[in-house]
């Protein structure tokens, strides 16, 4: 590994750990010419992913995108960020164990819905008052109806 201070390449690893739950090794290391140490990160390449949009398109996934659609889901709702990461992480975790490398937007909005049903019912029904686009309000309380028979089944459990 070259040294970021006198560029030489020549280094030797003082410690490893594991970091990020196990996703990113840490390491420390030390030159070997200038003595200086410096930190290094080893993670696994992720493959691209795409995502078909519902006009066709194709763009790279971008987590992010999840993320602050679950954050405007959950705003003033009592619920730390570093749990809404979780949830954003632990979502992309799902598609790209899915093997494929292509995902529909349709069936990333399923994959988030599922998800937040258990996660936070008035997240739930925020993301879905603008990922099912209601057209009315009948259809907004059939979803309310359906969330409300889906937590009496997991109260009976």
């Amino acid at each position: 590994m070259k040294c970021p201070y006198c560029k030489e390449n020549d280094s030797r690893v003082i410690d490893s750990r594991s970091a990020d739950d196990g996703a990113t090794i840490r390491r420390r290391r030390e030159c070997t010419s200038c003595g200086r140490r410096f930190t290094t990160y080893e993670v696994v390449e992720k493959q691209p992913l795409m995502v078909i949009k519902n006009d066709g398109r194709r763009e790279v996934f971008k987590r992010d995108k999840i993320l602050n659609g679950i954050i405007r889901a959950c705003d003033k709702r009592d619920i730390s960020l570093e749990s809404i990461t979780n949830l954003a992480n632990e979502i992309e975790r799902d598609i790209r164990n899915s093997m494929e490398q292509e995902v529909s937007t349709a069936e990333i909005g399923k994959l988030v819905m599922s998800k937040l049903k258990n996660f936070d019912e008035v997240a739930y029904i925020r993301f879905a008052s603008v990922y099912r686009k209601f057209a009315d309000i009948s259809s907004f309380m059939e979803e309310l109806r359906e969330l409300q028979a889906h937590k009496q089944a997991v109260e009976k459990e």
